[in-house]
């Protein structure tokens, strides 16, 4: 029989009988799928809103007439999410991942109904600040979920099934948004049908179990060990429960309660916490939610007028966005998550650059750039969605600690939506001022930044335990030297 090296907690080797794949455990494929419907909310949400903006400014004369308030319809969500991030990593540790992905899918359905029946653009405003919150709730907990979940060896292909989600309810919500461009109330339907899936998700939800490492860490050691059952075999469940065991002990000793503060005074969770947070702003700053919001809106500033055109056009780069998603599943156990990112930001900057160079030319008169702003738009994508799509979601669902998990995991989700907002509420301003080909050189120069960035801040975590990436942090902070050192030492002890 042949032997595959595949450690598990403890770094035992296993057997090839015992190998664990993507799809050789069905339960935990389902918890996966079922938690990513919030990645589906989320991915629903930045999508549908591209092709309604076209309907809303058709109802709403000052909504045509200001590109202030499109970009306030726009960003409202993304200020709600960012308030349901920093909420969410806070709930997350109190209450629990499943209690927080009820909570996210009631404001949300709240919220799909509010904007369905908005009679003017203010009340409009209103229901996306609620989706903006449940989106934000449900942005940190479906990966930390999924993550404390899934076998090490998967965990980044599961994590990143979220990211597949994210990319599918785009695509879902431009095939919806042609499909009652012709029905009377287009936006509103639109904007409303987004309650099915929280609703269908909440149903779901109630009929699985928490996370098994909350359950363990608040004493509900029976329960997690139910669940733990389902995912390993009696070997290799002794192994993580040993070390989950022993994780959660020390965190105890070392303390009691955990705080803000804490994140930016202790070196090793200061390090992960800027190496997450910096992923989660340069993803954003890189300029993918430019392209999922404004899609419609490029393509007809590249010089196609029809409303129903644009939807259509835009339906390739979200179908290029999911198609490059599954290939970032695939990518991310095997190639790595720095790797990929690498490669990743390399297309994002050549993609931009064409861009820029398409609007420049077009502004000049020369004719036929419309095409070419539309290929540079799918190659964007096509370089985007299998690296910097997946693997910001994918590195913070495992480089904190455990009492660290919900605070840092809240708190960078919470970067990635302000960088967000930032974005949304500037883009059509900035195009405005200095022209639409220099905006994209503009963020193309932050893409090489990000490259910069992602070479000195970020390591390699493929395949690493959570016990194992701690290790890692504590060797960053202090040396190899210093391995024994409390992952909560104080830097300025």
């Amino acid at each position: 029989m042949t032997i595959d090296l595949v450690a598990g907690s403890s770094g035992r080797i296993y057997d090839g009988d015992h190998k664990i794949t993507y799809f050789s455990n069905k339960y935990v494929l389902g918890l996966t799928v079922v938690a990513g419907i919030g990645g589906l909310l989320f991915g629903y949400d930045t999508g549908v809103i591209s092709g309604a903006l076209l309907y809303i400014r058709d109802e709403f004369e000052e909504v045509d007439r200001s590109s202030v308030l499109q970009e306030t319809i726009v960003s409202m969500a993304l200020l709600g999410a960012m308030i349901g991030a920093a909420v969410g990593g806070w709930l997350n540790d109190v209450r629990g991942r499943k209690s927080a992905t009820l909570i996210a899918d009631v404001i949300f359905a709240l919220g799909s109904f509010v904007m369905a029946a908005a009679p003017d653009p203010y009340v409009l405003i209103f229901g996306r600040l609620l989706v903006g919150l449940g989106v934000g709730i449900a942005s940190v907990t479906a990966p930390m979920y999924i993550a404390e979940a899934a076998p090490s060896e998967i965990r980044g292909g599961l994590v990143s099934t979220n990211v597949l989600m994210i990319t599918g309810g785009q695509f879902l919500s431009y095939l919806v948004n042609l499909g009652f461009t012709q029905v009377r109330g287009t936006w509103r339907w639109m904007l409303g049908i987004a309650a099915v899936p929280a609703i269908l998700q909440f149903c779901l939800m109630l009929l699985l179990p928490e996370s098994p490492r909350w359950l363990y860490k608040n004493r509900s050691s029976s329960k997690a060990i139910a669940m733990l059952s389902k995912i390993y075999d009696p070997d290799r469940l002794k192994d993580e429960l040993d070390q989950l065991s022993a994780a959660l002990e020390e965190e105890r000793i070392s303390r009691s309660s955990v705080r803000y503060r804490e994140v930016f005074r202790n070196k090793e969770i200061r390090l992960a916490f800027v190496a997450g947070a910096g992923l989660q702003a340069f993803q954003q700053f890189t300029g993918i939610n430019t392209v999922m919001y404004y899609s419609p809106t490029i393509v007809q500033m590249a010089g196609f007028g029809s409303n129903q055109l644009a939807l259509q056009l835009s339906l390739i780069v979200a179908l290029m966005n999911a198609a490059g998603t599954v290939v970032g599943i695939y990518l991310i156990d095997h190639v790595g998550r720095k790797k990929l990112a690498l490669s990743s930001l390399t297309g994002v900057i050549l993609s931009l650059v064409l861009l820029s160079v398409a609007f420049f030319l077009e502004s000049s008169g020369h004719a036929d750039m419309g095409w070419v702003a539309v290929l540079g738009l799918v190659l964007y994508i096509g370089s985007f969605a299998p690296g910097m799509g997946p693997v910001p979601w994918t590195v913070n669902s495992e480089i904190y600690s455990e009492s660290y998990r919900g605070i840092c995991g809240g708190m960078s989700a919470t970067v990635n939506w302000v960088s967000n907002l930032i974005v949304a509420q500037s883009f059509l301003s900035v195009a405005d001022a200095v022209g639409t080909g220099m905006t994209f050189l503009i963020v193309a120069g932050i893409a090489v930044v990000a490259f910069a960035f992602v070479v000195v801040f970020v390591p390699e975590t493929k395949g690493l335990t959570f016990e194992e990436v701690e290790n890692l942090w504590r060797e960053r902070a202090w040396g190899s030297n210093n391995g024994a050192e409390s992952l909560l030492v104080d830097d300025e002890a």
